[in-house]
């Protein structure tokens, strides 16, 4: 979720300029191979041979890096881009540190069985990862404007003056009914779980008794209800006769943002999941002292501290494939990097089908992919502007919705704006603000699909697209904020996507409707070759990656390896 374009000449910096210090990649013995015409940075001891090559180093795939470094298997990861994180990457202009990606965080410092996903790694890889902390994010829709508070009460009051006595009850009803819920919906700690029988040692058996004592909590009726923990949400929402206009479409807006798609496309568990973590006693939202970015060095301090590699600009031209089964990877420089266990993609599922050799794909397999529906992609809007004039209790979050009736998932109709800076000033030059407003998911790539990014056509085209967030923006942040103060305008489109995250018609992930279709699974018909990430279960967002990196770890090692893993970490 790179940006691109912006004041006059302003460009993002092409591949092949460093972004990052040299010293990221100072403990690899691995080749910097440039992604682009631009000669190699750096050329050090090739040693082209590891247990397991990761492709790309999204969260997912650093997770799943930095635990199999955990577990003692030789691992290197291998980034086409000159900057680690994927589409959780940050970057630096003119001193304000931009976010590219995901910044709506909560359980990152959570531990134990019923932790986030991510924190479940983190405290695998003996990492910490300060952060502020903060109960509320603004709200702009058509009813009016509020300061919407996570917590078991607070929202009541919102809901009384904006939607009215109905409304609350409703409100109420659904907590009632889905808090309880929780218990079995975080029992099963996703760290557990792994792709092979070994499953039933380190999660059916390890976690039988805490998963039994939740339903004999919950009684009859909530053990009913737990069997809809992997059907739509909006099950649920019908099961107890929600009707209220306002609530169906304050649930549709939070698991928008969630997931990417509305109530009758996302698992209970994750909205259940989502509940507990935002509407529970003592609940609280978390950002990362130093941007989302501190997650991801968090992740490399803890592949390299257990002997991993990452190697940056080294651009994966094709898998390779021998005798049937995946054996490694040909880098664009020509360079081969035999996988001595696995290969791990954690690229698309469309894009790591376009990395294999079309004669040892099974048709099956292509087929299902090139006719799994996408979600459409991203427009984003990057601004470094002077803090003077903005009022000073700005918070970090603001949502605004144009019109319910259109829809949240409706292109033009939701953005999303972040100010990290409020809450960690040294991503911004003392006295400033830095800015990160997109839409996410809903920008048609058909739009933009074969436009010239040089063309005043596209910059015409970005101009246009992008005002619905510049007037997003001057309404959060008040009459203190004027669009020709910013030191740093950067508008992003679909092609940016498509070409800095190498993402298939910059796409968002898999459209898949819950309870009609499920994510895939981490193993590929070709033999060695596994793949995780938002195109694999458990789907999209950054719990849901983390947890996909941590089944296909898992997968690659003994049950007695994963199992004293949990009993270090103490789940």
């Amino acid at each position: 979720m790179n940006m691109m374009m912006g004041v006059g000449s302003l460009r993002y910096p092409p591949p092949g300029l460093p972004l990052v210090p040299s010293e990221r990649v100072s403990s690899s013995k691995w080749k910097v191979q440039v992604a682009s015409s631009s000669p190699p940075s750096t050329t050090a001891t090739v040693t082209a041979e590891a247990d397991v090559v990761v492709v790309g180093s999204g969260i997912g795939g650093l997770c799943c890096a930095a635990l199999l470094a955990r577990y003692e298997q030789d691992v290197v990861v291998v980034e086409s881009h000159d900057q680690p994180g994927g589409a959780a990457h940050s970057f630096d202009i003119k001193g304000y540190k931009f976010d590219s990606g995901p910044s709506l965080f909560s359980g990152l410092q959570s531990r134990g069985p019923q932790a986030n996903p991510l924190a479940q790694v983190l405290d695998a890889l003996g990492e910490s990862l300060p952060c502020a902390t903060y109960d509320s994010w603004m709200v702009y829709i058509p009813e009016g404007e509020f300061l919407s508070r996570i917590g078991p009460t607070e929202f009541f009051k919102d809901l009384e003056k904006y939607a009215g006595p109905n409304a609350v009850q409703e409100w109420k009803k659904l907590l009632d009914a889905v808090l309880p819920l929780s218990t079995a919906a975080m029992a099963l700690p996703p760290l557990s779980i792994r792709g092979d029988l070994g499953v039933l040692s380190t999660a059916a058996a390890r976690y039988a008794p805490s998963l039994i004592k939740s339903f004999v909590q919950m009684g009859p009726q909530g053990a009913l209800g737990a069997t809809k923990l992997l059907r739509p949400f909006s099950e649920v929402l019908d099961g107890l006769e929600l009707k209220d206009p306002f609530i169906r479409n304050w649930i549709d807006l939070l698991a928008f943002l969630l997931a990417g798609v509305k109530t009758n496309g996302i698992l209970s568990a994750e909205m259940i999941y989502m509940f507990a973590e935002w509407y529970k006693p003592g609940c609280c939202l978390e950002y990362p002292l130093d941007g989302t970015a501190a997650i991801v060095d968090a992740l490399i301090r803890g592949l390299e501290k257990f002997g991993g590699r990452i190697s940056l600009r080294s651009h994966v031209e094709k898998i390779v494939v021998e005798s049937g089964r995946a054996v490694g990877v040909k880098l664009r420089s020509g360079q081969f990097i035999r996988a001595k266990k696995a290969v791990v993609s954690n690229a698309s599922m469309w894009d790591t089908l376009n990395l294999l050799p079309k004669e040892v794909i099974p048709k099956s397999y292509s087929d299902r992919i090139r006719s799994t529906p996408q979600c459409e992609s991203f427009m984003h809007l990057h601004l470094g502007f002077d803090a003077e004039g903005i009022r000073d209790d700005l918070g970090i979050h603001h949502i605004v919705v144009n019109d319910w009736g259109r829809g949240v998932d409706a292109d033009q109709n939701v953005v999303l704006i972040s100010v990290p800076s409020v809450l960690s000033p040294n991503l911004a030059p003392p006295g400033k603000h830095v800015l990160h407003a997109y839409m996410p998911g809903t920008e048609p790539f058909e739009l933009w699909e074969g436009l010239d990014r040089t063309s005043a056509e596209y910059r015409k085209l970005k101009a246009e697209r992008s005002e619905v967030m510049w007037k997003a923006v001057e309404r959060a942040l008040g009459e203190g904020f004027k669009r020709e103060k910013c030191e740093v305008k950067l508008v992003g489109s679909p092609l940016t996507h498509e070409r800095f995250l190498r993402r298939n018609r910059g796409t968002y992930g898999p459209a898949l409707q819950a309870g009609k279709e499920t994510f895939p699974g981490h193993s590929t018909p070709i033999p060695h070759l596994f793949c995780c990430g938002d195109s694999t279960f458990p789907g999209i967002g950054v719990p849901a990656v983390a947890a996909s990196g941590a089944i296909v770890a898992n997968s690659l090692v003994s049950v007695s390896q994963h199992s004293q893993l949990l009993d270090a970490i103490g789940i």
